[in-house]
């Protein structure tokens, strides 16, 4: 009797979403086909898949003992987030000798199904660095008596979702800082920058609008620019390993003494990279914009501000939030504006709304009996009542006055 041969093993995973790439979350079940084909008759004792997930580290380092001696540690750290094993066909046992229980599949292309949940518990996002990796796989083994195993391992990826549209990551972000420079016993103007993005949480793609304004009252040629970087790092054994990489960036016009450059939305556009990684106790991938002075012959002045890049876009309800947010802050007194010393009080609420408006709003509306039938209930009600409520009491005294514009210091006349 002539046995046959396995032409192809493959596995196909049974996708999401739309884009036939195999991508899942926390509490996913997987799904999917070990892809056989023969060409004759062959005989088999198993067919194993084996789907793991987990996050490792590795990474050496050279040690001095003494004179003329030295050796290499070695750190390394695995974390486990979930090992599943399943038989497709036959069984455990190892004996090539016994005829019992072997299967015979026939010459042709062959389809075997397996599925697996996903821990409920929250996963790390895959990843690749240059000292450690997330990874998940399901691998395929075909055992057959007295031949070696056909093995084949497939990858699929896992996100773990951030949703930049929490109140932390749509915060605004800023920060001011002054540099003077001084050369032997003269001491020249101080630089000053100020920065501010409109929130902390992007997704790829987006592009960043940074406000800024750079003020040289030095004696030197300054450069501002931008830049976002990308920090990655692996613990082990009680140590810290870092990795710091650019991922974007851009330069303003140079600046010469006494001059002023302000950024009023400049765009720096975010590339294709991995989420930002915070809950994995050995693998940690934290973004950063970076607003800085270049200062020939000088240490830079330079501003971090945080950065979380996640995977869930922002919605426009959040987007116009934001927006609005930004615009507003964005003209106190971190540019260098102020608000008027006596504001002009706002019309009163009779003279926008009279009392017979306000009556005949608060009437039912027929004029759709079922846009009032989705609506009936207290909400309705309320929202009603809310669009012409009188604004609240107006003051002309702000209660946390801005410093204004003319306190700013200023360059040195020269």
């Amino acid at each position: 009797m002539v046995l046959g041969k396995v032409k192809s093993l493959t596995i196909s995973f049974d996708c999401l979403h739309d884009s036939n790439v195999p991508v899942y979350s926390s509490g996913d079940t997987v799904s999917g086909r070990v892809n056989l084909e023969v060409t004759g008759e062959i005989r088999v004792k198993s067919l194993k898949i084996h789907a793991r997930g987990h996050a490792k580290v590795r990474w050496t380092e050279s040690r001095n003992a003494g004179s003329n001696t030295a050796y290499t540690q070695n750190y390394t750290e695995e974390v486990e987030y979930f090992n599943h094993k399943d038989i497709l066909i036959g069984h455990e046992r190892d004996d090539d000798n016994c005829e019992d229980g072997f299967h015979t599949i026939p010459s042709g292309r062959h389809e075997y199904a397996f599925s697996f949940e996903l821990p409920q518990t929250p996963l790390a996002t895959s990843f690749e660095g240059r000292h450690g990796s997330v990874r998940y796989w399901v691998k395929a083994e075909l055992h057959r008596p007295w031949l070696l195993p056909v093995k084949l391992k497939k990858e699929f990826t896992v996100f773990e979702h951030i949703d930049i549209n929490t109140p932390s990551l749509l915060s605004p972000q800023a920060g001011t800082k002054e540099k003077t420079l001084c050369c032997w016993f003269c001491t020249s103007g101080p630089i000053s920058l100020s920065a501010k993005i409109e929130r902390k949480g992007y997704t790829p793609g987006e592009s960043i609008q940074i406000f800024a304004e750079v003020e040289n009252c030095s004696s030197r040629m300054v450069v501002p620019k931008a830049a976002i970087y990308q920090t990655q790092a692996f613990y082990a054994k009680g140590k810290m390993k870092e990795v710091k990489q650019l991922v974007a960036n851009l330069r303003g016009e140079s600046l010469s003494s006494g001059k002023t450059e302000t950024w009023n939305g400049k765009l720096l556009k975010i590339p294709p990279v991995s989420p930002s990684i915070l809950d994995c106790s050995i693998i940690r991938v934290e973004y950063s914009l970076m607003v800085y002075v270049d200062i020939p012959g000088a240490m830079d002045l330079f501003l971090n501000l945080p950065l979380v890049i996640g995977t869930i876009p922002l919605h426009p309800f959040g987007s116009r939030t934001s927006s609005v947010s930004s615009q507003c802050s964005m003209n106190m007194n971190w540019l260098g504006l102020s608000l008027p010393e006596r504001p002009e009080a706002p019309p009163s609420y009779a003279e926008v709304v009279t009392e017979e408006q306000r009556r005949n709003n608060l009437a039912p509306v027929n004029a759709c009996d079922d846009f009032e039938r989705a609506f009936q209930g207290p909400l309705f009600a309320y929202i009603q009542e809310f669009r012409f409520l009188p604004p609240p009491l107006y003051s002309e005294i702000d209660p946390n006055p801005d410093q204004s514009a003319d306190d700013r210091p200023s360059c040195p006349s020269r």
